[in-house]
């Protein structure tokens, strides 16, 4: 197994370490493929239940004291139209792309921003002062993307090849 060394200027500090190719290629394969089932199953649950609607959560789940109720409210009122394909088809969606490892930056990116909504929405957090669940999402969401796990025994490494993404070589942005 091949090590590598990394060196780097993170938060104006030099950071160096040896790390293992191999096992960064398997830790962020494994991330991608958990991540990708947590959130499709979460998703699909939801599209194949004709009952399932956020209006519930929305209207008597958020927490005493969240600074955006109005927000929530307003959601559940005039938007459910909206918020409720949106989130259980973005759930599923974004956990079919980590899973098949295609579009994973865009997926990452999109899953990231729903978290970030579900952390809002747990506001105040009963178990933290700022970081709960959502934001470790959230975070691995960002990691998954930066690293391009899609590339590693994934669809995106495939399509990185075809003749669309060579002539438009800014979809590789996507890609990953």
């Amino acid at each position: 197994m091949a090590n590598r060394q990394l060196d780097a200027e993170l938060f104006g500090r030099r950071t160096e370490f040896e790390y293992s190719e191999a096992w960064v290629g398997y830790a962020l394969l494994g991330l991608r493929l958990v991540m990708g089932w947590t959130l499709f199953y979460a998703g699909i649950t939801k599209v194949l239940d004709p009952t399932w609607s956020a209006e519930g959560f929305l209207l008597n789940a958020i927490p005493e004291g969240n600074p955006f109720v109005g927000f929530w409210a307003t959601l559940a009122s005039d938007w459910l139209w909206l918020v409720d394909p949106l989130n259980a088809w973005g759930l599923t969606l974004v956990g079919l792309a980590l899973l098949l490892g295609a579009v994973v930056r865009w997926a990452a990116f999109w899953g990231a921003v729903m978290m970030l909504f579900y952390w809002a929405a747990s506001l105040p957090l009963a178990n933290g002062i700022v970081v709960d669940d959502h934001v470790v999402y959230a975070l691995l969401l960002f990691g998954l993307g930066a690293f391009g796990a899609g590339r590693i025994l994934g669809l995106d490494a495939v399509l990185e090849r075809t003749d669309l993404v060579e002539r438009h070589p800014r979809l590789r942005t996507l890609l990953g």
